[in-house]
């Protein structure tokens, strides 16, 4: 990887305006995303995790402009992507790309496959319809498909083979930055190992960039680079794969990772389960401070009335607890 990253996300923040009420009689805002800071490095797979609602697929959209910031930076190749219109992000939609969770939902049903995987193609002027034919079988090919599926509509195909397609065409523009979002939590156990594989593969062959967002922590064990902790809008803990499962600090990775069930029996039945209490609070109503207090095990006082600044435990170790940047981790 290089010294300079290749995207830069910096205070991002994004709310939602919503209506409450059966007649949308009242307004509400979603705070779903809270001054995130990340370094995208080039060449590496930096996954996001955490539960359900934590905006971990509201931190990828945002990044791509699928939502519009509502504040912060979003900086490639020198460009602020959050400011920009559509118009003005076309050039740059074909250096980041994303895959959905569900193929099915984004493959036009009216299109056959080689349709779908050609129509970024010749959107961007990448060939002439009497090369995509081929560009499209090359692209078939990588994701492990044969030539003749170009021939064929989505609901002839498995979901696996869809989330192939998916892939091929997200590949079709020669991206740099892929976000990967939730793409193997709709699969089979047996095919997701393969569709990891196979992102591997494709990582190596075109020096690709992912941001993979997941729940599943031995998948994102075994593809991650880095791994980032979200927890209600906002980045808890950051740090390499290795360093993030051997030193876990903030004590909602704690509990994340003890959920983790062993290979070993006799380890799995000694071992302390760290069961979190409550459930996550709504982000129409987030709480002040350390938005994990509620649930934290170690809260104190100063939890509820602090926000806990984003920090360097320890080199490339980044962490946002009061705890730990008192040196009273536990």
């Amino acid at each position: 990887m290089g010294a300079e990253p290749l995207l830069k996300v910096e205070n991002l923040v994004k709310h939602f305006h919503v209506k409450l009420g059966a007649f949308g009689e009242r307004s509400a805002t979603v705070y779903a995303l809270d001054n995130v800071n990340l370094d995208i490095m080039e060449g590496e797979t930096l996954s996001l995790v955490g539960e359900s609602g934590c905006g971990k697929s509201t931190t990828g959209f945002t990044i791509l402009n699928l939502y519009k910031a509502t504040s912060g930076k979003v900086v490639y190749k020198g460009q602020d992507l959050s400011r920009l219109g559509e118009k003005e992000m076309r050039p740059f939609r074909r250096d980041l790309q994303i895959v959905f969770q569900d193929p099915y939902s984004t493959l036009n049903p009216r299109m056959t496959i080689g349709e779908a995987i050609g129509e970024p193609i010749l959107f961007h002027r990448l060939c002439t319809k009497g090369e995509l034919k081929d560009k499209v079988a090359n692209l078939l090919s990588d994701v492990g498909l044969p030539a003749r599926f170009a021939q064929r509509y989505p609901h002839e195909l498995s979901g696996g083979q869809r989330q192939r397609v998916a892939i091929a065409r997200a590949l079709a523009c020669q991206p740099k930055f892929i976000v990967c979002d939730e793409a193997i939590s709709a699969l089979d156990v047996s095919i997701q190992a393969q569709i990891i594989n196979l992102l591997l593969d494709l990582q190596e062959k075109y020096g690709l960039t992912y941001l993979f967002i997941a729940h599943d922590l031995a998948v994102v064990h075994h593809i991650s680079t880095r791994v980032g902790v979200m927890y209600l809008g906002r980045l808890a803990e950051l740090a390499s794969r290795e360093e993030l499962f051997k030193n876990p600090l903030h004590p909602y990775t704690k509990a994340l990772l003890s959920a983790v069930p062993e290979t070993d029996p006799s380890h799995e039945r000694s071992r302390k389960r760290q069961i979190l209490q409550g459930d996550v609070p709504s982000p129409l109503d987030p709480p002040s401070g350390c938005r994990f207090h509620t649930r934290c095990p170690i809260a104190t006082d100063v939890c509820s009335r602090l926000v806990p600044e984003w920090k360097e435990a320890s080199p490339g170790h980044l962490v946002a607890c009061h705890a730990v940047n008192w040196g009273q981790t536990t």
